[in-house]
């Protein structure tokens, strides 16, 4: 079974199903995207066949999130994410556990979509860096949830507070990742995972992860209408205009707090 989306397609093989995205050189993803593939995971929640799915990307960058400098990104030009994330957060219902193979670099967004995963796979060539306050606003996807989750609140706000970029080995050591696999077995390691997981009682894997994950959705939506309050503020300022004309001239921001 297979099917092509907006910049993403769709195969299922056995037990396991396999979403990859394909956006271009830098797989950034929009909200055509995030709705679409929501709503191809809540049709996969009722499909017995699929019993893991395995989250991937083409090239070598995994997800780059936004394109802030696209003029016809909707997010820009409305100064207003909220669109965006109404359908970005749908992605935490899923019942199928999710299996993300990092390939590449995952920067803001593209972090928080690779954190919607139930584990990730990945190599030392991978670049992480949830930016946000480089650029001048605060993080936004659930990230300030998901992250802290996951690596605990001083790695979490090292992350955030510099922007800084680690690699894939850096990543795993703080639990970021859970696999580090050579670059060209990502891919291979993440369906060894999925099979892996597969093999398992599937009533029993989902119930188990339901348990797991109780109230995680809720809450990351809760948290989001306060990213998202600062979020509207934020990217109206000056300092996020310096923020990304920084990035595009690769240079450091100069910050003015206005």
């Amino acid at each position: 079974m297979k099917k092509d989306f907006d910049g993403f397609s769709f195969s299922l093989d056995g037990y396991v199903a396999h979403i990859e995205i394909s956006s271009g050189p830098y797989n950034y993803i929009s909200t055509p995207q995030a709705r679409q593939m929501a709503d191809l995971l809540l049709e996969l929640d009722s499909n017995d066949q699929c019993r893991v799915i395995v989250l991937s990307a083409k090239g070598r960058v995994f997800c780059a999130g936004y394109d802030f400098n696209e003029q016809s990104d909707e997010v820009v030009a409305s100064g207003d994410p909220g669109t965006f994330y109404a359908e970005a957060l749908r992605l935490f219902d899923s019942k199928k556990p999710i299996v993300a193979a990092l390939q590449g670099a995952a920067v803001g967004a593209g972090v928080g979509l690779a954190l919607v995963a139930d584990f990730r796979v990945t190599c030392k060539e991978a670049r992480f860096s949830v930016n946000f306050n480089r650029l001048g606003f605060h993080p936004g996807f659930g990230l300030s949830v998901t992250l802290p989750r996951l690596v605990g609140v001083q790695q979490a706000s090292l992350l955030f507070y510099t922007g800084r970029r680690i690699d894939g080995e850096e990543a795993h050591r703080i639990g970021l990742a859970d696999v580090l696999a050579d670059e060209a077995d990502v891919l291979k390691q993440a369906f060894a995972l999925a099979e892996e997981i597969a093999v398992s009682a599937p009533l029993a894997v989902e119930s188990t992860r339901s348990t797991l994950r109780e109230g995680l959705a809720d809450e990351i939506r809760k948290v989001n209408q306060r990213e998202l309050d600062l979020q509207r503020i934020q990217l109206k300022t000056a300092d996020f205009q310096e923020g990304v004309a920084a990035m595009a001239e690769r240079r450091l921001p100069v910050f003015q707090k206005r």
